[in-house]
């Protein structure tokens, strides 16, 4: 029969691996990695109504798209258009954006899998005799180490043509030059903390599960259980 049981710790630790998941793949998806140098508007971008100049942009660029700004001298006006510059894993700008890449497709596929499992977990704690927030957890720190290592090497990556033609002459491997760091990096660095300390609550969604209190209900033939 099954028992569902909820309780504080492993509803929040559900929430949590939801959350990192999707944090993660929007990250990755993203092409706000670098924000390249400031781009000058040119004559087409003046705005015909008010004789005025548009503000300088900046282009982005992440690990496999781009947005850049695209001039309608008839409308006067200005749109991004983002999307991948590469058509295949080849065409990626650098051998470490693809090492990148590999890595952190392999750790959000992990992360997405525990994320999905972890909705279950209210209904079934335990595979072949194992916890299953035991085995999420294990799951969510190698995932983790795959997220890091990919982190690691991105930088190396900023001496690429493409990077350089964003951010500068002066870019190269591990410095910016011209370029600054954008959202999509910073919430891939926050998702990796974020997903180790997911994999350190599992065992305290694990204790929550398993405490005697549990037991109690179970013992008096309860189906649905929660517990602070």
């Amino acid at each position: 029969m099954c028992h569902v049981i909820v309780t504080c710790r492993s509803m929040l630790w559900t929430l949590l691996s939801i959350v990192v998941a999707f944090a993660e793949l929007i990250a990755f998806m993203s092409a706000d990695w670098l924000i390249g140098k400031a781009k000058p508007s040119s004559s087409e971008d003046v705005d015909n109504r008010t004789g005025g100049s548009q503000e300088p942009y900046y282009p982005t660029l992440g690990i496999y798209g781009r947005c850049t700004r695209i001039s309608h001298m008839q409308l006067s006006r200005r749109d991004t258009l983002c999307g991948p510059y590469a058509e295949n894993f080849n065409e990626i700008a650098s051998g470490f954006w693809q090492a990148t890449a590999i890595f952190l497709a392999v750790g959000i596929m992990i992360l997405c899998a525990v994320a999905f499992v972890s909705v279950f977990t209210m209904c079934v704690q335990s595979i072949m005799k194992k916890s299953i927030f035991n085995v999420c957890g294990l799951l969510q720190g190698i995932a983790g180490l795959f997220l890091i290592l990919g982190l690691i090497l991105y930088p190396a990556g900023w001496g690429c043509q493409k990077a350089i033609s964003y951010c500068g002459p002066y870019a190269s491997a591990y410095k910016l030059g011209d370029c600054s760091l954008g959202w999509a990096f910073y919430t891939a660095i926050g998702g990796t903390i974020l997903t180790f300390i997911c994999a350190v609550f599992s065992a305290q969604a694990e204790i929550a599960t398993s405490s005697d209190k549990v037991q109690e209900e179970i013992e008096e033939g309860k189906n649905l259980i929660c517990l602070l």
